[in-house]
């Protein structure tokens, strides 16, 4: 490894700043010599990482957050189902899966159960037990997971015809030893109990049963069971994993959810707000986990949020409402119920994204690109109207992702030329310019798969490990051909104040080092441009752990987010080298960038960067290949220490990973190293080395 001794200051760095992207200024190695060989200047810097790359995005897709974040062990607790015979069995395909909730069922006779659509507490209607006096009869729900020793807070609303004792049973085992039973008066009126139970074994099968008998009625409009230590409604365990997963901006509540998502169903009394089916993805949606729920969690987690706004079913005095209860003051009319609602200060929301995906005919409300400009501009202009400091994020819908996206195809014209009618972000830039501050845009590269530009259709292919973990950086790629495309068209983009969120992207749905690699891959590339990438949104940021009902640990994926997030720099520098990336072997256009993602230290990919100080030299290297590969640094400009720190993460293949109950196969470890010797990079590993100034 070889260094030059030329001292550098912090204002030397600061002054030798300069956009770099794309262009070749550093010395080009020979091509003769079979080791890689990488050479950085620290004195050539790109602007800063954002910390928003490392944000993440949720939605209420199913029981995602329901079942993740928020701590509530019952489902459908207001009833939206009824009561049934008998419970169902949880389906084994993933999707449907991913929207099964448990069902109350009834206890003694069906035909002494009824529904009350007249009078319902909450929703379309309350169930209605007719009690004997002779037998117990009431409702259950099944399938519950506890943690056993732990305390458990629960509340039922109901009422009955007079004055009863109702029995409340928790049970979490066969033997009578393994159930505990409340008792709890209900009155003529609605009224609130509250209740408590400890259960003193783990379950995943555990039972609620809600019981009566005399004369008359008894009539239940909500229930809810909580662990007694959530934290405002959320799992202290899973709220402790995000923050240390130090989530820098979380995207929310949608995704595709958000288009026929009512925000106002999500405030106010928890159990008075109505059960929804949500028609998206087909799954009620209790609406417990609101617009105040969700700001509050980000306060737990210590993240900005990032809210989405509906722009399919939604209008744009809805827009504004929101932004006024989230941001107005006490004394507006929608801060004013926010205030009531038990948080007097305003939320100060900055960040907006007005629509998602509305470019796509599977949205819902999709319309044309000349109506949704307007409205898109309606919504912008209602919203800044109350809060004119709010940073707006419009839908982008850039060339690669209208040719590439599911569901956009037409026939015969496989591939969206920029500023065709088809190029949504082109719409956006020449119709709403000043209405927003960045374009969104999304990538989910399918595996093993390629986009066929003759015909518009995918096919399989057979690629290496290199290959395939670099599917997800190579469309960040197509998007900055794209995006260069643009700046031509609109040279305002050159002056910098219109950004882009790369604000929904994944690939390889397990959770295994082979989607660590791709994600580590995919931010090298986001720190290669940092002149306009400003916040990038891992879907989903749940995927950081590995959780069940009860328990939860940081994940494959999670541990190389946080590698990244606490080890690399914040200064991009540039780096070059002796062995270039392969040229495409497909035609450009579509999932096929003009240039393959990485540097030029092919198979590695080297990332380089400065600490906050300029005292440090990060070097981000990765090797998705199965073999062990020597890194020659040159390290111009800089002075280093004889020694310095490593952080290597990496597992014995590519599908070790991370689970509950289980030793974690994939780990980071830390060491010392010699800083004037080359570098041996292990297989399937991600190693971020410090060098500190001497």
């Amino acid at each position: 490894m070889k260094n030059s001794f030329l001292p550098i200051s912090r204002r030397t760095f600061l002054q030798g700043t300069i956009a770099l992207a794309g262009s070749q200024v550093l010395p080009v190695f020979g091509m003769d010599d079979n080791s890689i060989k990488a050479v950085i200047d620290p004195t050539h810097t790109f602007p800063n990482v954002s910390p928003y790359i490392y944000g993440g995005f949720i939605e209420h897709i199913g029981n995602l957050i329901n079942h993740s974040l928020w701590s509530e062990v019952l489902d459908d607790r207001k009833f939206y189902y009824g009561v049934l015979a008998q419970a169902e069995t949880k389906p084994t395909d993933r999707r449907a899966a991913m929207s099964f909730v448990n069902k109350w069922t009834v206890i003694g006779d069906m035909s002494a159960i009824c529904l009350d659509t007249d009078r319902p507490y909450v929703g379309e209607h309350s169930p209605v037990i007719h009690l004997d006096s002779n037998n117990y009869r009431g409702i259950a729900q099944n399938g519950l997971a506890l943690a056993g020793n732990k305390a458990y807070q629960g509340r039922i609303v109901l009422n009955s015809s007079d004055v009863k004792k109702v029995f409340i049973t928790l049970i979490w085992g066969e033997s009578k030893q393994q159930r505990q039973t409340v008792t709890v008066k209900s009155s003529k009126d609605w009224n609130t109990v509250n209740f408590q139970f400890s259960p003193e074994a783990d379950t995943t099968s555990g039972h609620l049963e809600i019981v009566a008998k005399g004369e008359g009625t008894l009539r239940v409009g909500a229930v809810s069971l909580m662990p007694a230590d959530n934290v405002g409604g959320f799992r202290a365990d899973t709220i402790a994993l995000m923050r240390e997963m130090d989530c820098k901006m979380l995207r929310m509540p949608g995704g595709n959810f958000i288009s026929a998502y009512d925000w106002k169903n999500t405030v106010g009394d928890p159990d008075k707000r109505p059960p929804i089916l949500d028609p998206v993805w087909k799954a009620v949606q209790p609406n417990d986990v609101g617009v105040d729920e969700l700001l509050q969690m980000c306060q737990l987690i210590q993240c900005e949020p990032y809210w989405c706004v509906n722009t399919g079913y939604g209008e744009p005095r809805s827009g504004a409402e929101l932004v006024e209860y989230v941001n107005g003051d006490k004394n507006t009319e929608w801060g004013a119920k926010r205030a009531a609602n038990g948080h007097t200060e305003p939320y100060k929301v900055k960040y907006w994204n007005i629509g998602n995906e509305m470019y796509g005919h599977w949205q819902r409300g999709h319309m044309s690109r000349e109506h949704y400009v307007t409205k898109h501009n309606l919504f912008a202009d209602a919203m800044r109207d109350v809060d004119p400091s709010i940073y707006i994020v419009a839908p982008g819908g850039f060339v690669d992702e209208m040719t590439t996206g599911q569901g956009i195809f037409i026939e015969g014209q496989p591939q969206v030329k920029v500023g065709s009618d088809r190029d949504w972000a082109y719409g956006m830039l020449e119709g709403s310019w000043g209405k927003f501050d960045a374009l969104a845009t999304h990538a989910y590269p399918p595996e093993g798969k390629r986009f066929n530009l003759a015909t518009g259709k995918l096919f399989d292919v057979d690629m290496t490990l290199l290959e395939s973990v670099r599917q997800p950086p190579d469309r960040v790629r197509t998007m900055v051909d794209a995006w260069e495309e643009y700046k031509k068209a609109f040279p305002a983009l050159e002056k910098g104040s219109v950004k882009v969120f790369f604000d929904e992207w994944a690939y390889h749905f397990q959770d295994d080092l082979k989607g660590a690699l791709a994600i580590a891959m995919t931010l090298h590339e986001f720190y290669r441009h940092t002149d306009f990438i400003d916040m990038a949104g891992y879907t989903m940021a749940t995927a950081w752990m590995d959780f069940n009902r009860t328990q939860s640990i940081i994940s494959t994926k999670g541990r190389v987010f946080q590698l990244f997030n606490k080890h690399y720099g914040v200064t991009p520098v540039a780096v070059n080298g002796n062995s270039p990336q392969p040229a495409p072997q497909y035609p450009i256009g579509g999932d096929q960038p003009k240039v393959n993602s990485g540097s030029a230290t092919y198979p590695l990919d080297v990332s380089a960067s400065l600490n906050e100080s300029g005292d440090t030299l990060i070097v981000s290297v990765i090797n998705a290949t199965r073999s062990t590969h020597d890194l020659d640094l040159n390290l111009q400009h800089f002075n280093t220490s004889k020694q310095g720190t490593c952080w290597k993460f990496t597992g014995k293949s590519v599908d070790a990973r991370n689970q509950l109950g289980k030793p974690p196969e994939v780990l980071t470890t830390e060491s010392k190293f010699d800083t004037q010797g080359p570098l041996s990079i292990a297989p399937l590993s991600v190693e971020i080395y410090h060098f500190s100034a001497a």
